[in-house]
């Protein structure tokens, strides 16, 4: 009924298979678990994440200044990243980098046709883990505005537009950002306009605007296991492209810093590892997380 028992060359042979099965799914574990595991224990997981990006200052225009109080009392309180890159030059493509791991063919500042790309991003990546994402971007006319340009408002600032596979409805106006903060999007990238990121206007009109309109959030997720991080496009070009950037918020070990250099890959990568995510978007798949500024 239960058939014969195996010979011994047979009984050699297939404990032989067995264990030869069960190295090669070792091996196969060892490729793989540790690798991933050690991603996810390099970055804490925050329950909201939001990016504020500032444009064309480099780093000792900002930090130092006293024309950015603000920004540099994050510093303080959170992490300075003293070595910290734009890939290229002008703007767009290093929103395009930053959001996406490649300009995308965009090496301009000209108006592309909307919903160009269907290449992975930050936000498709999201929302196909079923998470969310959102964007809220200042002088935007109206949710889901593909308008290249209105007043202060600049398209060339907001990358998602270019892609298929990211809803435009996703993108919301500066007035639809939350007072409740424990209903922002997983991720959410802020964009100020042309004169509030310091494009048109000085240094000290984009520190009042971040205070005006983030510093409730920054206070909030200081105790609500969230992230603030403030970062900018590209320099001045007089600086070799480097530029501020400070993370604030529960997550980070206050006061820290690391001259590690990184870009906006290596932030695109920690971006994705923050919330989560095993894929990365472009050239983040060979860029390095964040490390050396979170909190135990």
């Amino acid at each position: 009924m239960f058939g014969l028992p195996l010979s011994r060359p047979r009984r050699t042979t297939a404990l032989t298979a067995a264990i030869g099965l069960t190295a090669a799914f070792a091996a196969l574990w060892t490729s793989l678990g540790p690798a991933q595991s050690a991603h996810a224990a390099a970055l804490p997981a925050p329950d909201h994440v939001v990016v504020v990006v500032f444009e064309n200052h480099a780093y000792n225009q900002v930090i130092g200044s006293s024309s950015a109080p603000y920004i540099n009392s994050l510093a303080t309180g959170g992490a300075n990243l003293t070595q910290s890159f734009g890939v290229t030059h002008p703007s767009q493509p290093n929103y395009m980098q930053l959001f996406s791991g490649s300009h995308q063919g965009v090496t301009d500042d000209s108006c592309y046709t909307p919903g160009f790309s269907s290449a992975p991003n930050l936000a498709s990546e999201l929302l196909a883990a079923g998470k969310t994402w959102g964007s809220y971007n200042e002088t935007l006319p109206s949710q889901g505005s593909t308008t290249c340009s209105s007043g202060k408002y600049a398209r060339k600032h907001n990358p998602w537009f270019a892609f298929s596979n990211v809803p435009t409805s996703t993108a919301k106006t500066m007035a639809q950002f939350p007072t409740d903060y424990t209903t922002l999007p997983k991720v959410s990238f802020v964009v100020p306009n042309l004169c509030s990121d310091m494009h048109d206007c000085s240094v000290g009109t984009g520190d009042t605007w971040l205070k005006t309109n983030l510093k409730a959030y920054a206070d909030w997720a200081k105790t609500h296991n969230s992230l603030l991080v403030v970062t900018f496009d590209e320099d001045n070009r007089l600086a070799g492209n480097k530029i501020p950037t400070v993370l604030y918020g529960q997550p980070v070990t206050p006061g820290s810093s690391s001259a590690t250099t990184y870009n906006h890959y290596d932030m695109l990568r920690t971006l994705e590892g923050l919330a989560g995510l095993t894929a990365h978007a472009g050239n983040a798949a060979t860029a390095h997380d964040i490390t050396g500024i979170w909190a135990s």
